[in-house]
């Protein structure tokens, strides 16, 4: 969030273009085509909706769900649209190699 907070984007960022249909599964795709180290079977991807807050400067994180690499899984056919991703947000996705404890999850927190 820091990154984000001071109107800058991490410096590991990667673009991608796609549709408000996407689901978390092609998103996992995309990313594995350009970063090989993703494709280890295991790895974990945690995805979040990094938005701007209307009601005080700065932003918010919502996270939407999780995917892994050889794996099928619940949140595999989410798409963005109906996690209400707006053009302008962005989405943070944090990578986990296997054999490593992926990041706690607090999808329960209300947004």
């Amino acid at each position: 969030m820091d990154e984000f907070s001071r109107g800058n984007v991490p410096s590991s960022e990667l673009q991608i273009y796609t549709w408000m249909d996407a689901t978390l599964k092609e998103l996992t795709s995309l990313v594995k085509e350009v970063y090989p180290e993703a494709r280890k079977k295991g790895t974990h991807f945690n995805f979040a909706i990094v938005f701007t807050d209307l009601k005080r400067p700065g932003y918010r994180v919502k996270e939407i769900g999780s995917t892994m690499s050889g794996r099928k899984g619940t949140d595999d056919s989410m798409t963005l649209q109906s996690q209400k991703f707006q053009i302008g947000d962005y989405l943070d996705i944090a990578i986990t190699p296997p054999n490593r404890a992926p990041p706690p999850s607090s999808r329960m927190r209300p947004y």
